[in-house]
């Protein structure tokens, strides 16, 4: 796995072989990142990465210039793969095991985009959903992503959804 962009394009993720992960798949990553680009200034903004598994969309952010990364994850072998990670790229994210939908309880925080993975059994998408609209974690003319497969539909006025081969996005602007 390697960064596809940016001052570290090229770069090699470290990726632990016995993590069973469902890596965002570059062609998926190009796309979404074409959207964001065109949208939002990286130098200025602040991203969380909910489900974060390997840090690629973190390292991704990084290495188009965004300096303030909140990486959260609830595998600790997946927390391992990314500090290696920062370790060998010498990035400085803050990283958090933890439970995303408790993190998101008690976050006070507001970021400007916050991309959330989660596995594709997962069955609270609309509760994570939600959680961060009601709770108010995203800045004004900010956005949110949830990666997710195509049955899952989502409910909101202001949704964009993109298709990249069995990748899904659901971006909701705020």
């Amino acid at each position: 796995m390697r960064i596809i962009s940016g001052k570290l394009k090229g770069s090699k993720l470290f990726v632990s072989k016995k993590l069973k992960l469902r890596p965002t798949t570059d062609r998926a990553k190009e796309g979404l990142f074409n959207i964001l680009e065109n949208k939002y200034n990286f130098n200025n903004c602040s991203v969380l990465d909910l489900f974060s598994g390997t840090g690629s969309i973190s390292f991704e952010f990084f290495s188009r210039g965004c300096d303030e990364i909140v990486a959260v994850e609830g595998n600790k072998k997946c927390i391992e793969s990314i500090r290696e990670s920062a370790k060998k790229l010498k990035i400085n994210l803050r990283i958090y095991h933890s439970e995303t939908l408790r993190f998101l309880k008690n976050q006070k925080n507001k970021y400007d985009i916050i991309f959330a993975d989660p596995p594709y059994n997962f069955n609270k998408y609309n509760e994570l959903k939600d959680l961060i609209i009601k709770n108010n974690i995203i800045n004004d003319n900010g956005c949110l992503i949830i990666e997710h497969e195509k049955k899952t539909v989502f409910e909101y006025p202001n949704i964009k959804t993109r298709k990249y081969g069995e990748v899904n996005f659901s971006i909701f602007y705020i």
